[in-house]
């Protein structure tokens, strides 16, 4: 049986996603990743913060309506900048609100444990993880914009736990 496999890269001006359908190995019959589809949800740099957070609410119950996920993956919060991590933890705080609104499993991982479980060691460079995303799920190119590419690892990262 299938199991969707939505991946969430938080951030308040764009929050990367990735949807995968996922089929375990049955007997001789070989596990199967598709990809249901990946993008980016982004709020206006102009908006106040408040109805920033209000459009990230609305788009993500609205995502999560269409992909309907057995389980959702989720970059933990990493600090970059202390302004940009308190922006990056309002998002994620939203997100986390909709995905109890929706009573979804949730698991979480470190960039660092993303970047194993795709490209094999946790340093990897931002290119290597895209380019062993694209290869792993047999796409001609690499998933555009960055953070695209981030939810489908965050997605692959689910999948190769399960």
């Amino acid at each position: 049986m299938a199991k969707r496999i939505l991946g969430l890269d938080p951030g308040l001006a764009t929050l990367g996603f990735g949807a995968l359908s996922c089929v375990p190995a049955v007997g001789r019959q070989a596990a199967k990743v598709d990809v249901l589809d990946y993008g980016v949800i982004q709020t206006p740099a102009g908006e106040d913060v408040g109805k920033r957070l209000v459009m990230l609410h609305d788009d993500l119950h609205s995502l999560v309506e269409m992909i309907k996920p057995d389980l959702v993956a989720i970059e933990k919060l990493f600090f970059y900048k202390m302004g940009n991590t308190i922006l990056v933890a309002q998002a994620r705080g939203v997100l986390l609100l909709v995905l109890a609104q929706h009573n979804l499993p949730i698991v979480e991982f470190t960039p660092a444990q993303i970047k194993q479980a795709v490209a094999g060691h946790g340093n990897a460079e931002k290119i290597e993880v895209q380019e062993a995303v694209m290869r792993e799920l047999g796409l001609e190119k690499i998933p555009r914009p960055d953070d695209a590419a981030d939810g489908l690892a965050i997605a692959l990262s689910a999948w190769f736990q399960c």
